[in-house]
């Protein structure tokens, strides 16, 4: 197996990991905020996906991590964090699960959060074999929270 089925191996396995440690967050009532701080974040959260899709353009979602044709991104959000799909994903958990706190929701989140690291990860391994500008990028850009992270 080369590194390049591995990587996609192991991202589909995350993907498939924080589908579910999600959906039991649903189940469990403890997805979505319950007072106005977490509500912003997670409407603020959706904001940015929606923002980060649109600027991404056509390119489609993979379950494996799979650059798309067409370079690297660096407009709208993308100015700002490398990865704000998987950030907004990440603001949106947490915000959820820490108006629910209890062991298993953060417990969960960690998962989560996880599962979503070993997709960047994934994601950019690839990105630098395929757009070696990525690694410029990626000096100058955080990875999920502006400035910082």
């Amino acid at each position: 197996m080369n590194d390049a089925n591995g990587t996609a191996r192991g991202s589909v396995a995350a993907t498939a990991v924080l589908v579910v440690a999600v959906v039991t967050l649903l189940i469990r009532h403890a997805l979505f905020g319950n007072n106005v701080a977490s509500i912003a974040v997670q409407i603020g959260a959706g904001i940015l996906m929606l923002w980060a899709r649109l600027t991404f353009g056509a390119r489609s979602f993979h379950a494996a991590a799979n650059p798309t044709a067409g370079g690297v991104v660096t407009t709208g959000p993308y100015r700002f964090v490398r990865h704000p799909i998987y950030a907004a994903l990440l603001y949106f958990i947490w915000a959820g699960v820490l108006s629910h706190a209890s062991y298993l929701h953060v417990s969960l989140a960690v998962l989560a959060t996880a599962m979503i690291a070993v997709r960047i990860a994934a994601e950019e391994r690839l990105l630098v074999g395929r757009y070696p500008e990525y690694v410029a990028y990626a000096a100058r850009t955080k990875r999920v929270v502006p400035f910082l992270l």
